[in-house]
């Protein structure tokens, strides 16, 4: 594969801003940036798997739903590349969350590796694995 384009790096400033507005309950950026056509897949941090397209985009829209404004949100990259129509970016995701219930922020530190593939010309999620950072893991 080769390195990441302008394009694809462009899509993963708009792939944090999607992350930051969903830790905060706005599904709307995550859903523009997700595939309409299966196969999808999410492997969730507290071991859940859902698949298919539509269970996808519908499982981010209830999860969206648990944050509040408020949440902050880090990511850093350890390796991303691209091959003209498939992309993937794997990072630590570190964040402070606000959830209803919740009077504090939550720590949430992820492990994540993203897959991208395109979709009418345009870069879109379609496979996301984060699962809890063990604590003292060096990032």
């Amino acid at each position: 594969m080769s390195q990441a384009s302008a394009s694809f790096d462009e899509f993963l400033k708009q792939r944090k801003d999607a992350s930051d507005a969903f830790l905060n309950g706005d599904i709307g950026p995550l859903a523009e940036i997700s595939v309409q056509v299966s196969p999808a897949t999410i492997f969730g941090p507290m071991g859940d798997f859902v698949q298919g397209a539509e269970r996808v985009n519908a499982a981010n829209t209830n999860g969206a739903k648990h944050f509040k404004p408020g949440s902050t949100n880090a990511f850093e990259v350890l390796h991303k590349t691209e091959d003209g129509n498939l992309g993937y970016c794997v990072g630590i995701q570190r964040s402070v969350v606000q959830m209803e219930g919740k009077q504090d922020g939550v720590p949430f530190d992820l492990r994540v590796t993203e897959i991208f593939r395109r979709e009418n010309g345009a870069w879109k999620l379609f496979h996301r694995h984060a699962d809890p950072l063990k604590a003292g893991d060096a990032a």
